[in-house]
């Protein structure tokens, strides 16, 4: 729990930002948007006048989402000196590392050259918190052999190695990012499990039976066997049962998997008709509203750090939406393609 009167000005400083969190009709209005400088123009009347000013010249939705995850990493940082230190939302902050320690590594065996692995990476949540030496390690390598060398001194070359392998028997580049989450999601586990907050284990523990659940489908889809989808899951610390996580991996297919969520809490969000991967997808969009959905309950309880968590968590899903907005604009994706996207209050 946050006390006090470091409790007070977090719960306030919390409830301030939830106020100013942009409205679906504003989201509309950008999506809307001829072109990328329409866009910036706009998002120039909104809170974010000052990421806007950053952007460099010609306007790109990737020098836009740059700018905007620097404001990202900054609100984390901002929000970690209000509640004086938390665990939980340094575990979270670590998300900003291993989003260019991904977008580096597929870059690499993907063989971009330099120039296009640097513009993906935004250095500025490694600034913060002076831990620049992990992203910079990663970057100088000139082959994923050398990343992985290089990063197992910080405990996690050997998760990335396991991708490796992973990637190279599947062809599937997307096991890069399951790889690296889980060890941002186990950190974010193993943090929930020594906070006594009973907000945070129930608010949170969805979200990383929401990680599990998605990667049972998403192994299955990889056609990786059912030892190796095992290998995937963070321990467990929410309320769905092994049984019913291993019941998935041992499911005959994906929609035998996802009927074996009908009877559960997320019976909602289950997908029973279509083909694997808008199946998946779907589950994907209705997990992540239910999990906004989840964050925006939150805000009834004053003086907790799940409040603290919840609001930047909620702004995740806001520059998410504004980086797929612009994306969208950048490339005339429609209007209506565009929302269906977004993830925002009604």
């Amino acid at each position: 729990m946050v006390v006090g009167s470091l409790g007070t000005y977090a719960t306030v400083k919390s409830y301030g930002l939830k106020g100013k969190l942009l409205s679906k009709k504003m989201f509309q209005t950008l999506a809307e948007s001829r072109n990328l400088e329409e866009f910036v123009s706009r998002l120039n009347s909104t809170k974010y006048a000052d990421c806007v000013r950053q952007i460099p010249k010609p306007y790109s939705s990737n020098n836009i989402e740059m700018s905007l995850r620097g404001k990202q990493s900054e609100l984390y940082y901002k929000m970690m000196g209000a509640v004086g230190g938390s665990n939980l939302l340094m575990a979270y902050y670590y998300k900003f590392i291993f989003k260019n320690l991904k977008n580096i590594i597929k870059g690499k065996i993907l063989k971009k050259n330099d120039g296009e692995i640097e513009s993906t990476i935004t250095l500025r949540a490694e600034e913060l918190i002076h831990r620049k030496d992990v992203t910079l390690k990663a970057l100088s390598a000139n082959t994923v052999e050398e990343v992985i060398t290089n990063l197992k001194p910080y405990g996690f070359g050997s998760e990335i190695e396991k991708a490796y392998l992973v990637y190279k028997d599947t062809k599937e580049i997307g096991v890069i990012d399951t790889y690296l989450d889980k060890i941002l999601y186990q950190n974010l586990a193993d943090s929930i499990k020594s906070n006594a907050d009973l907000n945070l284990l129930k608010l949170f523990g969805i979200e990383l039976d929401v990680y599990n659940l998605t990667n049972i489908v998403r192994a299955k889809f990889w056609n990786m066997d059912s030892q190796m989808i095992k290998e995937l899951l963070i321990s467990h610390t929410a309320s769905t049962s092994d049984n019913l996580l291993f019941s998935m991996i041992d499911a005959e297919n994906i929609k035998m998997a996802f009927m074996e969520l009908s009877k559960t809490k997320f019976s909602s969000i289950v997908i029973s008709e279509g083909d694997d991967i808008f199946m998946i997808n779907e589950f994907e969009r209705k997990a992540n509203i239910f999990l906004y959905n989840s964050l925006l309950k939150e805000f009834a309880n004053m003086f907790k750090l799940s409040t603290a968590v919840s609001v930047v968590r909620l702004y995740d899903y806001e520059i998410q939406n504004l980086a797929s907005i612009s994306y969208a604009v950048e490339n005339n994706i429609s209007t209506e393609i565009s929302m269906t996207k977004i993830i925002a209050p009604v």
